[in-house]
C-alpha cells in the first residue's frame, strides 16, 4: 500500500472532476480485491471487444487522515469498437465488483450499491453522444438504448467471461498492475496492436 495518494489525475473522471468517493464496509484485503475485479472486468471485456489494453491496476494508499482509501484504472486504446459493445466495457466493472461480492459471500445491498460506478456511466453516455449514439440513463431514447440494457448486455460477458475475470483480478490483487499483454497471456485472449492486427 502507498503512503501517499496517487496524482489528481487518476483519481479523476473522463471530464477532470475528482470521482466521488465510497465507503466500502469491507476489510482492506476484500475491498482491495473488490476492486480488482473491477478492473479486471473493464481489462477482460476490453479485450474481448478488440481494444487495446496497456495495463489496469489496482491502487491502495494511506490517506493523511489514517485507514485505508483504494480504486483503480484501466487504460486503453478503442479503434472502430461498436458503441454498444464500448458501453458494456465501461459497465463490466461495476458488474464484476458486484459478482465477486456475490460468488465470495460478501453481497449485502450497502455494499452491492458501494460498488456503483456512475462515472464509468458518464464516460460511456459522453463517448456515445460524441459519435452520434444515444445512451439514456434511466430511458430508451429514441433510436439509442438504455443503460439499463448495457448493463444487460455486460452482465452476460461478465458471466460469461468469470473465469477469465478471476484470473486477471486474483493477479492483479497480487501485483497492482498487469500490462495489458500480461492479460491477454492469462487469459488467452487477444490484446491487438494499435495498428488494430494481433
Amino acid at each position: 500500500m502507498r503512503t501517499t495518494a496517487p496524482s489528481p489525475e487518476v483519481l479523476a473522471d473522463h471530464t477532470g472532476k475528482q470521482r466521488p468517493f465510497l465507503h466500502m464496509p469491507l476489510s482492506y484485503e476484500q475491498a482491495r480485491l473488490g476492486m480488482a475485479f473491477h478492473e479486471a472486468g473493464h481489462a477482460v471485456l476490453s479485450l474481448v471487444y478488440g481494444m487495446r489494453v496497456f495495463n489496469s491496476e489496482v491502487i491502495a494508499w494511506e490517506p493523511p487522515t489514517g485507514g485505508w482509501a483504494v480504486t483503480g484504472n484501466t487504460a486503453w486504446h478503442s479503434r472502430d469498437t461498436d458503441a454498444w459493445q464500448f458501453a458494456a466495457q465501461c459497465a463490466a466493472g461495476e458488474l464484476a465488483h458486484v459478482q465477486y461480492l456475490m460468488v465470495y459471500g460478501l453481497w449485502t445491498p450497502e455494499r452491492a450499491a458501494a460498488c456503483e460506478a456512475d462515472h464509468d456511466r458518464e464516460l460511456a453516455v459522453d463517448t456515445l453522444a460524441r459519435h452520434g449514439f444515444r445512451l439514456g440513463r434511466h430511458h430508451v431514447p429514441e433510436g439509442g438504448k438504455s443503460w439499463g440494457m448495457v448493463r444487460g448486455m455486460a452482465r452476460r460477458k461478465v458471466t460469461h467471461l468469470w473465469r477469465e475475470i478471476r484470473t486477471v483480478a486474483l493477479a492483479m490483487n497480487e501485483r497492482d498492475i498487469l500490462t495489458g499483454d500480461e492479460i491477454a497471456a492469462l487469459t488467452g485472449l487477444v490484446n491487438p496492436t494499435l495498428g488494430g492486427a494481433a
